[in-house]
């Protein structure tokens, strides 16, 4: 006999350590789905702004300089590295004086042989070896901030005189202690859907704002 919904999540929350999205679940979707929104929009007010500016100059001075920016994550954080280098590079249409961006999650190639012969924590730092140089930037997106393979991308990093910058959730683990600077979105552990969402929100944010700058400027 199969277990009824309400049993099956009081089973798994007697298990785990609950978050917001456990306590305000329910098997009416569109009550879910409303606080769901709303929960987002609380999760999105508590980013630093100040912080998304300072990203962007960053992002800008690294334009203004030739040099390349580095985007890696794990998961959905690696597809949100791929969006924000396609978004920078290719969505501000910009040729002349263009961002060098490149996400060290596209190549899959490179990615399995990496990791067969080196180790999952390895598939960043050696990409990060033969194309990094110092004056770069490398951005490291998790929602933890202690995925052992962006930490040690970043420890290399550290050490080549390339700029860090971690964008992370949850209380910011390791990366945010690490980086240079970042932009953190404050939520509970475990909370990967809106943590991933504001990063996707911070990509579409900054993407905008470049599309136009280049042409104002």
């Amino acid at each position: 006999m199969q277990m009824p919904l309400g049993v099956k999540l009081i089973t798994f929350l007697t298990q785990t350590t609950m978050n917001n999205i456990d306590r305000f679940f329910t098997s009416e979707p569109a009550a879910f789905a409303e606080a769901y929104i709303k929960y987002l929009q609380l999760v999105l007010g508590r980013i630093d702004t100040a912080d998304i500016a300072r990203f962007i100059e960053t992002l800008l001075d690294a334009r203004r300089r030739g040099a390349t920016i580095f985007f890696i994550g794990n998961g959905g954080s690696a597809a949100t590295s791929s969006h924000f280098a396609n978004d920078l590079a290719y969505g501000t249409n910009d040729y002349e004086q263009p961002f060098r961006v490149i996400s060290l999650t596209d190549n899959v190639p490179v990615l399995t042989a990496l990791g067969n012969d080196f180790g999952y924590e390895e598939i960043f730092v050696r990409q990060l070896r033969v194309l990094g140089k110092q004056g770069d930037v490398l951005v490291a997106i998790s929602a933890s901030g202690n995925s052992p393979n962006l930490i040690k991308a970043f420890d290399y990093a550290l050490s080549a005189g390339i700029k860090t910058v971690a964008i992370t959730a949850f209380d910011g683990g390791k990366m945010r202690a690490m980086a240079d600077e970042g932009v953190h979105v404050p939520t509970e552990p475990r909370e990967y859907g809106p943590a991933e969402d504001a990063h996707m929100v911070l990509d579409h944010l900054v993407g905008a704002y470049l599309m136009r700058y280049v042409r104002a400027v």
